[in-house]
């Protein structure tokens, strides 16, 4: 019996073109799967869900990504979608932590254009239908002869072919002459609901001399959560800290993040991480603030009452599977 795949298309550079110097996204699923040559014995199903570079796309687009990922599920023995690399890390994470099937998802997508001579293209998705037929559980990034878990992958470089990676982390698998080899396993945590709709959670930069501005836009616009993009291991500007210490005492769920793209987040100083930590709030390494935004508004969406709780229980499990890339231990201070 062949494996069976279902390509599901979004966009994004992997399926553009090139017309009078800008890029415009113009290949179905079928012209991908024309342009790769997909694994002996494999039956592929192409789907095509959107056809937008990945920019435009907003979460309710990801959610329903979400729910045809679990619709197709129950017929294929694999899916894999083509994605824009853009926001690819985020849509990775966020089916990474909805996806309930044993059934692998792998994402990819690619630098440039399906009509440019050296497209990179159809060698990713051949990779990433290689790897779906593996039958490893979970969600998974392919690209550019390498694959990685969705949980914590980071897009370092704007037009590489190399562009992504797990900072910290060494890829799962390789492909080389003799076609993929696979280093190490990956678990998956257990999953959330598919929310309905997202909740509002806002990304509060740090940098030199900000104040709360964005804060305060944020809670005007109406945000059930925020994340702090820590400076260093998880500290804030004083002026900042005091009122995000404030809303935790009120209720209002924050997570802490770091604008470092790899290293563990603590909190060790006062006055700035450390008293957001003692206040409670969620302090997180090894995810993007952009991860963790999602992390925080589908814990809000399942448990509204309790989100910080979820949030923890949630990424316990994770970095006890493996699936978070561990943390550093914590300095001595002798």
């Amino acid at each position: 019996m062949n494996t069976r795949i279902a390509l599901l298309a979004t966009g994004g550079t992997i399926a553009s073109r090139t017309h009078r110097a800008e890029r415009a996204v113009a290949a179905t699923a079928t012209e991908l799967l024309e342009a790769t040559a997909p694994p002996a014995g494999v039956a592929v199903t192409p789907v095509d869900l959107a056809a937008r570079f990945s920019s435009a796309a907003g979460t309710d687009d990801v959610l329903d990504l979400a729910r045809a990922v679990d619709a197709h599920a129950a017929g294929h023995h694999g899916i894999v979608i083509t994605h824009g690399t853009d926001t690819l890390e985020e849509t990775a994470f966020l089916l990474a932590l909805v996806h309930r099937h044993d059934v692998p998802v792998v994402i990819t997508g690619a630098q440039l254009p399906l009509d440019h001579p050296e497209t990179d293209g159809p060698a990713n998705l051949a990779h990433a239908l290689d790897w779906a037929c593996r039958g490893r559980p979970g969600v998974t990034v392919g690209f550019d002869r390498q694959i990685w878990p969705a949980i914590g992958i980071r897009k370092l470089h704007t037009t590489a072919r190399r562009a992504f990676a797990v900072p910290g982390a060494d890829p799962i698998a390789t492909a080389g002459p003799a076609g993929l080899v696979e280093h190490r396993r990956t678990p998956a945590p257990p999953p959330l609901p598919v929310p309905a709709h997202l909740p509002r959670v806002e990304v509060i930069p740090q940098y030199l001399g900000v104040d709360t501005t964005a804060l305060d836009a944020a809670l005007h616009a109406g945000a059930a959560g925020l994340v702090i993009a820590a400076f260093g291991d998880g500290n804030a500007t004083p002026e900042l800290t005091r009122r995000a210490v404030a809303l935790l005492h009120g209720g209002m769920p924050v997570a802490v993040t770091s604008r470092v793209g790899a290293g563990p987040v603590h909190g060790h100083y006062a006055g700035a991480g450390a008293a957001l930590a003692a206040a409670g709030a969620l302090m997180i390494g090894g995810l993007s603030p952009w991860q963790v935004r999602l992390l925080l508004a589908t814990a809000l969406a399942h448990t509204p009452d309790q989100p910080l709780h979820t949030a923890r229980r949630w990424l316990a499990a994770a970095r006890e599977q493996g699936a978070v890339t561990p943390e550093a231990p914590v300095p001595s201070s002798g």
